[in-house]
């Protein structure tokens, strides 16, 4: 059964279908999938490969379109939004998190995190400034200036995390976070996503380990491309 909390939903899908291809080389990756997130949920999505909960995440953290129904970001029918008004509010409400990083390679962790800034035109004062609380608020406070090549995974993965929040987003975003990270580290950057969460930033994560998703509040289970289960977790609940 749905999870349902009665609270209006910062994040609706209604009936959210998504095809690619078409005749008999059409996927269905999400097959009129009905799913709300309200404001300070931590949820885990899970699912076996291709069914559908990468495909979820892309619509909801507008990097794609739905081919059919409707997804709502507090309200607002995201699917009549042209493709500008779609960058905006993806550049001033989500932030994203990935499983490779994806940090400039040459560049410092503090330039980094600053990159969604320059996308806004903040001037470089304020720029450095918020990015260095950013990366204090990760715990690499005195790391601002290391490159990528000079910290350890779990450290990489802390400024992409400080990156994703320095524009104070409410939706946070987590592609399979820890997937290149050991069991320390794992756990580590979990802790930090559940007290961003406690701090009010919604998490939506994709995972495919259930240790992981034992943080998340409520668990999502995916399978050709259809709601199996949501569930709240137990085991977050009771702690």
């Amino acid at each position: 059964m749905p999870y349902d909390s009665g609270a209006r939903p910062l994040i609706e899908l209604i009936g959210v279908t998504k095809v690619y291809g078409h005749g008999d080389a059409a996927v269905h990756a999400l097959a009129g999938v009905d799913l709300k997130f309200e404001r300070g949920d931590f949820a885990a999505i899970m699912g076996p490969s291709g069914s559908g909960k990468s495909t979820a995440m892309n619509v909801i953290g507008c990097l794609d379109v739905p081919s059919g129904g409707k997804y709502l970001y507090d309200g607002v029918d995201v699917g009549a939004l042209d493709r500008n008004r779609r960058a905006l509010l993806r550049r001033h409400f989500l932030g994203f998190v990935f499983q490779g990083f994806n940090l400039l390679a040459r560049t410092s962790a503090v330039e980094n995190v600053e990159l969604p800034l320059i996308y806004r035109g903040l001037a470089h004062g304020e720029r450095r400034r918020l990015a260095m609380s950013a990366l204090e608020r990760v715990g690499l406070k005195g790391r601002e200036h290391h490159g990528p090549s000079e910290l350890s995974g779990g450290q990489q993965q802390r400024v992409a995390i400080a990156r994703a929040i320095v524009t104070n987003p409410a939706v946070l975003l987590a592609d399979e976070p820890t997937g290149n990270l050991d069991t320390r580290n794992s756990r580590e950057i979990m802790e930090l996503l559940t007290g961003l969460n406690r701090q009010d930033i919604t998490v939506i994560m994709v995972t495919h380990e259930t240790d992981i998703a034992a943080y998340a509040r409520r668990v999502i289970r995916f399978v050709d491309g259809k709601i199996e289960s949501d569930r709240l977790n137990s085991v977050r609940e009771n702690a």
